[in-house]
C-alpha cells in the first residue's frame, strides 16, 4: 500500500528541507503521496521532490490547525498503510491526534526504517537505539530528519485537490512569524551555539556576530535559554531542536548529555570552553581551551 507523508507548511512556504529528508526516509515503504495543507505554491514545490508519486492539496485546511488536519488525515487514511511526517513542532502536534483517532500507537523520531513493520528510534537522550516492531494495521510515525539526506528536486508529481476538513475545537486567530535573515536552525549548514558560559543576554551578541560572519544559524543550550540569554526557539538539545549541520560551533557550552543529543550528528564539531575537562570536548573534532570573551571576538575579527 501507499505512504501518506504530511508536509510541513510554514505560512505560505513549504518546509522543503524537512519534507525532502522525510521523503527519503519513507520512499522504500511504497508509493509516497504528499499531503500539503496550504497554498497552491507550496503544493507545486512539493511536486518537484523526487520520489513523490502524487501531491494531495488541501487549499484551506484551517490554517494548519492540528484538529482540522487530523480529521483530514483520518479521512484519507483508508488507502494508506503508513502515515508519516517530519519530527517538527508542526507534525508533533498533528500525528499523535491522528494516532489516537485511529486507535494505534505513534512512533516518534524514527531514525531508520528497517522494514514495513520495524523502526529504530533513539532513547535515553540518544545513548541507546530502540528497535520497535509495530503490529498496528496502520503505522503512524514522525521522522528525525537529521538522520537522512534530502531527496532531490527533479520530480514532476501530479497534484490532486482534496476537500479540507474543519473542526470547531479550535479557531485560527492570526499568524505571527518571526522574521530573520539567518538560515532556519534545523536546516542550516552551519550553526553557532552559545551556552551558560556566555554569561548574559547582552554578551550573546558575541555569538550572533560570529554566526553572521559565517552565514550561520544561532543556537543555544537549555541553560542559556532558561537563563534568558536566548529565545526558546534557538534551543538545541533533547527538549529543543535536533540539528546535524556541516559545522557546529559550541561556545561556552559544557556538553550536558541533553544538549549532545541534539547536535552530536553534526559533521564537524568545534568547541570553545575555558574548562579543559568539559564533556563537550569528548565529541568535538576541534577544541579550543580559551576564554570565549577573548577568543570569539578575535575569531570574528579574523573572519
Amino acid at each position: 500500500m501507499a505512504v501518506l507523508l504530511l508536509a510541513d507548511v510554514n505560512g505560505a512556504q513549504l518546509a522543503t528541507d524537512a519534507v525532502a529528508k522525510a521523503l527519503t526516509a519513507v520512499k522504500g515503504l511504497g508509493e509516497v503521496h504528499l499531503l500539503v495543507a496550504g497554498p497552491a505554491s507550496a503544493a507545486a514545490e512539493a511536486a518537484k521532490l523526487e520520489g513523490a508519486a502524487k501531491v494531495l492539496h488541501a487549499e484551506d485546511a484551517g490554517h494548519g490547525l492540528a484538529e482540522s488536519l487530523a480529521d483530514l488525515i483520518v479521512g484519507l487514511a483508508g488507502g494508506y498503510s503508513h502515515i508519516a511526517a517530519p519530527a517538527t513542532a508542526f507534525s508533533k502536534n498533528v500525528l499523535p491526534r491522528v494516532a489516537a483517532l485511529l486507535d494505534v500507537m505513534v512512533l516518534s523520531d524514527v531514525t531508520a526504517v528497517v522494514d514495513a513493520d520495524t523502526f529504530e528510534r533513539p532513547i535515553y537522550a540518544g545513548n541507546a537505539i530502540q528497535t520497535v516492531k509495530s503490529g498496528d494495521a496502520k503505522k503512524v510515525f514522525t521522522v528525525r530528519t537529521a538522520a537522512f539526506a534530502a531527496a532531490g528536486n527533479g520530480g514532476s508529481a501530479g497534484v490532486e485537490a482534496v476537500a479540507a476538513k474543519s473542526s470547531d475545537l479550535s479557531t485560527w486567530v492570526e499568524d505571527r512569524v518571526a522574521a530573520s535573515d539567518r538560515p532556519e536552525l534545523t536546516s542550516a549548514k552551519v550553526v553557532v551555539s552559545g551556552g551558560r558560559g556566555v554569561g548574559s543576554k547582552e554578551s550573546f551578541d558575541l555569538i550572533e556576530k560570529l554566526a553572521d560572519k559565517l552565514g550561520a544559524a544561532v543556537g543555544a543550550s537549555r541553560a542559556a535559554v532558561d537563563s534568558g540569554y536566548a529565545p526558546n526557539d534557538w534551543q538545541v538539545g533533547q527538549t529543543g531542536k535536533v540539528v546535524a549541520p556541516q559545522l557546529y560551533v559550541a561556545i561556552g557550552i559544557s556538553g550536558a548529555i541533553q544538549h549532545l543529543a541534539g547536535m552530536k550528528d553534526s559533521k564537524i564539531i568545534v568547541a570553545i570552553n575555558k574548562d579543559e575537562e568539559a564533556p563537550i570536548f569528548q565529541v568535538a573534532d576541534y577544541g579550543l581551551v580559551a576564554d570565549l570573551f577573548a577568543a570569539v571576538p578575535e575569531m570574528t575579527g579574523k573572519l
